[in-house]
């Protein structure tokens, strides 16, 4: 079995423990250690896995952390597991930051058996990051999340090649949360610095006031820019026009069922949302008298969504859950489609 098979296997052990797992036994039981066997360590073998890891801290002895998953024959990994049931967070790992720097390892994962949460000391040496660089969720992820998560096999394992992946990361997962506050607001500082290269004044407070929209509405284009790039690729020249219209049901040119460009470009706008999940040929549309019904490969047992577009006055979009439950939302245009992106991702992801 290929990692990613096993990353299938565990989320689906995942889901069942969400009912069943009461315990944190029964979650390491049946989540963490078939993750920790996933990860190619052998949990029968106390040289690769030690449960119950004692590590004196202070003035504190015989204090115990869950596992410690070893790499000739040294800690290389400490892992601190809790129940399912329980939402991570700071509260939970305190007695991992103690142990982090005493057993000299510079790699530390605490996990309830859905959240898996990787820590290391890129901010200060030999001080666990208080901020997680890297979180796996074993019931909702993707395909490059999976490829970031085999960094962490036994086979090939390399510490240097992980911290470095684990600066790159928390600089990532930064800048873009920076980013998402200057579409929102744009800073005086990020104003300041656009207007000192566009502009050749002194930049007053009305200037900078009038520069702030003019920002605000860049930023804005080139997010346009981009969901324009992923259209394009969603449609790409190498799949013919000729070829998407095969893949609208026959009763969508029968009769009195037209496929309107607006519900063509819709159904484009989901194939650029599921692009990075499937093949954008398995997205399939097929069309009927009260809406446009949009499936994986032409399956009406794996609906996406419905469009709603033959209102005069308004439009919406019927997303389904896992369990085939339709919620409708309305869109005023067709880009408020990207708005439901995360939605529409997890009617995919039901699926493959």
């Amino acid at each position: 079995m290929d990692f990613a098979h096993k990353v299938k296997d565990l989320a689906r052990r995942s889901k069942h423990a969400s009912e069943h797992a009461l315990t944190e036994e029964a979650t390491k039981t049946s989540i963490i250690l078939p993750f920790i066997q996933a990860l190619g360590f052998d949990v029968f073998d106390l040289n690769e896995v030690t449960p119950e890891f004692i590590a004196d801290v202070g003035i504190k002895k015989g204090e115990k952390i869950d596992f410690a998953l070893r790499i000739d024959g040294k800690p290389a990994i400490l892992v601190e597991a809790k129940p399912i049931s329980m939402s991570l967070g700071s509260a939970q790992y305190s007695q991992l930051f103690r142990y982090f720097a005493v057993a000299e390892v510079k790699l530390a994962i605490l996990t309830n058996g859905r959240e898996i949460w990787f820590f290391s000391d890129t901010d200060e040496k030999n001080k666990m990051d208080k901020k997680p660089f890297f979180v796996f969720d074993l019931q909702s992820f993707d395909e490059a999340q999976v490829k970031d998560l085999a960094r962490f096999q036994k086979q090939g394992f390399n510490i240097e090649s992980i911290l470095e992946a684990a600066s790159n990361l928390k600089f990532v997962k930064s800048t873009a949360a920076f980013l998402k506050e200057q579409l929102k607001a744009p800073s005086d500082d990020l104003v300041r610095l656009i207007g000192r290269q566009v502009y050749d004044g002194s930049l007053t407070k009305a200037v900078m006031e009038q520069l702030r929209s003019a920002v605000q509405a860049a930023l804005d284009e080139v997010v346009r820019g981009h969901i324009q790039d992923r259209l394009n690729i969603a449609f790409r020249p190498e799949t013919p026009v000729a070829e998407v219209s095969a893949q609208v049901s026959d009763a969508s040119i029968s009769g009195d069922i037209v496929t309107t460009d607006d519900e063509l470009q819709a159904f484009y706008i989901v194939r650029a949302i599921g692009a990075r999940l499937i093949p954008v040929n398995r997205i399939t549309m097929r069309d009927a008298k009260s809406y446009c019904s949009i499936f994986i490969d032409d399956n009406n047992r794996k609906p996406i969504c419905r469009l709603y577009f033959n209102a005069k006055s308004s439009k919406s979009i019927g997303i389904f859950n896992s369990d085939k439950t339709e919620t409708k939302v309305q869109i005023s245009e067709l880009t408020g489609i990207f708005d439901a992106a995360k939605d529409i991702e997890a009617a995919i992801k039901a699926y493959v």
